[in-house]
């Protein structure tokens, strides 16, 4: 039979072996820690993504508008973009601070 002394030691021995395990479980190389990381700049990632795809989109259809040549669409461009005017219209400037 196991002294008290065997008893004692065996258990502490078997807390400190299971408190390591889980140290490394949560913290370790590739832990809780680190997957709840990734997991988060997973979800930015694929958020940009989302964006992205939104502004390619965005991007499309005014290329496909001005391909078309929708009236309404190639005088905004040639204004925005080129500075046009209409005969008898002034530009106004307006400079932001």
């Amino acid at each position: 039979m196991k002294s008290f002394f065997q008893k004692k030691y065996m258990l502490t021995l078997g807390g400190l072996l299971f408190a390591v395990g889980l140290f490394f479980m949560f913290f370790g190389e590739s832990g809780l820690w680190k997957y709840m990381k990734l997991k988060n700049e997973l979800k930015g990632v694929q958020m940009e993504i989302e964006q992205t795809e939104n502004e390619n989109k965005a991007l499309q259809n005014e290329i496909d508008s001005v391909k078309n040549k929708v009236p309404a669409k190639i005088e905004r461009v040639a204004r925005e973009k080129h500075n046009m005017i209409r005969k008898n219209e002034t530009v106004i400037d307006v400079i932001e601070k």
